[in-house]
Order: C-alpha cells, then structure tokens, then sequence
C-alpha cells in the first residue's frame, strides 16, 4: 500500500504522527468507451466554451456560479484557506459505538505509526479499548473538511470519515403514514422465516457474480478471436487533434471577418469579396482575385496548424487585400 497522505492525531496534549492509507479498494473490471463501428477510442477533452481551444489540467481554476454571475477561485485562493492546508487529526470527543449511525459512514482508512517509537499511537489504541469508546474527529482532506471516528480493527487505528448531518437526507414515505394491522400469525410466521436463515456473516463467502460473468464473456471473446489490435483503436496525433484545428480554423475565420468589417467595403467576407470582384472586374481579373483567395485559405489552414497560426493568417489576408485594392485602384 502506499500512503496518501501524512498528518498527526491531536489527543489532548499527545501528538500522535500517521500516514494515512486506503482501507478499501475496487475490483470492477475496468471498461472504457469505443465507436461501435469501427472499435475507435472515445475521448473526453476539457475544451473551453469561450476560446474553442482544449485546455490543460494545470490552466484549470474552479468557479462558482451565482445568480448570473461567477466567481472564479485559484488553486492559490482555495489553498490559503486554512482548514484545507492542516494536516491535523483532532479529537473533539469520545462517544459510545452505538451512538453512530452506519447512514453516515463514507469511506475508510488505515493508520500507521509514523514515528521511531509508536508509544503514543499504542496509547490512543488503548484508551479506545479500555473505554469501548470511538473518538470523533475534524480532519482535512482532498479539499474538503471531513467529520470522521476513529475505532480500532485488528490492532490498527481506523479513520472513517462521516457525512455531515446535513448531508444525510430524511426519508418521508406517505405509504408508511397509512395505519396497517399486522396480525400476530404474520408476526410469526416472518420471525420463523428469519430464525431459518439465521447465520454468522462471513464476507468471504459472497462474490461479485456481475464481475466474474463479465470476466468469463470477455476471456471467451478473446479465444474465439473477437477482438481488436489495441493500436488500431487509437487515432494518429494529427487525427486526435482534428477537432481542434477545425474549431480553431472557425474561430480564425470569424476573427478575421470582424477586422474586416471595420474597413467600410472590406467588410465582405472572402467569398462575398470574390463574387463581388467578378461582377466588377473583368474575367481575368476575377480569376487571379479567385486565385489569390485559394492562396489565402492555404495559408491560413497551414498557419492553423501552429500556436502562431492566428497571426500569421492575419497578416496574410490583409496583405492579400492590400494588393487587390493596389490593382483596382
């Protein structure tokens, strides 16, 4: 196991130094998405609606939204509260086992001493046995603020953290309100009916049966030859990023349509300009402005292509009209 965090338990005045492990872990077979036609990989990208451009992890702030407006939040901002830097496990109280509601219970941890003498982490272990006691705690982490208890399982301190009581809805059912006459027979014939079923749990002796069926249907598929080179299911770089250059290529176009439409008869958009050029001109004329205008959406697509692309594709269309309005003129 390898641990996921690092803190220390404050019970009164011990400090106890842990690191923190996952108790629990998942089994599910691991699936992922693919085309149906053609077996292809689907991807998810983190693309901005306002720029069209897919942005990195590390460029991403989080933002709450309110009413019609939205507060962005740094990664530096979340980070300065304090609760979220502490690295504190703090015991507020000791209260009886059946006092907790299992409804609360998230997910559970593992402590391990983290200290050249693990005296105090075997005292805090044996306060909680000698007292049939679970310690309730305030802790942080993944940015989040937890409730937790602290019990022991085979000599180990478990951290479980707990959802907050506003977390835990109520369950009102009008079905349930209704008055219903359960008759003694009944009442007798459903406790025999549990005494025949009576049993020791023992976790041991149930499995998955989903995961081992998916488990046969997939080894079975791969005997009889029913699947797919892992490669082939991966487009090439040029083709993973297609989406991109053609969100990007729209976004350069419509750029360069707005600069033009400062510029009183400039403002047509390169296929207006051609047609209007043709009725204008003559035909000669018209074939080199057609001419020029496939040069310009060449270029423009290679200049797409690059981080530059925007400014250079710029710079070539209004050259490309610098010259046509020389030669009108």
């Amino acid at each position: 196991m390898r641990a996921i965090w690092k803190g220390a338990i404050a019970f009164g005045l011990v400090n106890v130094p842990v690191k923190v492990y996952s108790a629990t872990e998942d089994h599910d077979i691991s699936l992922h998405q693919v085309h149906n036609a053609d077996g292809g990989r689907i991807r998810y990208q983190r693309r901005c609606e306002v720029c069209s451009k897919i942005i990195e992890y590390e460029d991403i702030d989080k933002a709450y939204e309110d009413d019609g407006r939205t507060v962005v939040l740094t990664r530096e901002e979340l980070k300065s509260i304090p609760a979220e830097n502490s690295h504190e496990i703090e015991v507020v109280q000791f209260v009886p086992v059946d006092q907790l509601d299992p409804m609360m219970f998230e997910k559970s941890y593992y402590l391990e001493p983290d200290s050249k003498s693990p005296k105090a982490y075997v005292l805090l272990r044996r306060a909680l046995e000698d007292t049939d006691r679970v310690a309730i705690v305030q802790f942080a982490l993944r940015d989040k603020t937890r409730l937790g208890a602290l019990r022991i399982r085979d000599e180990v301190l478990v951290l479980q953290s707990l959802l907050w009581a506003d977390e835990v809805r109520e369950a009102s059912f009008a079905a349930l309100e209704t008055s219903i006459r359960i008759s003694a027979q009944e009442r007798e014939m459903s406790a025999a009916l549990v005494d025949s079923m009576a049993s020791d749990f023992e976790p041991d002796q149930f499995t998955d049966e989903y995961q081992e069926q998916l488990r046969q249907l997939i080894e079975a598929k791969l005997d009889k030859g029913e699947s797919l080179d892992t490669e082939e299911t991966f487009g090439t770089p040029a083709e993973a990023g297609e989406g991109e250059v053609i969100d990007l290529m729209e976004a350069l176009k419509r750029s360069i349509e707005k600069k033009r439409g400062g510029g009183g008869g400039a403002a047509e958009t390169p296929a207006r300009a051609s047609g209007s050029a043709a009725k204008a001109a003559p035909k000669a004329a018209a074939k080199t402005t057609a001419s020029k205008s496939t040069a310009a959406k060449s270029t423009a697509s290679k200049a797409a292509s690059t981080r530059t692309g925007a400014s250079k594709t710029a710079a070539a269309s209004k050259a490309t009209a610098a010259k046509t309005a020389r030669k009108g003129a």
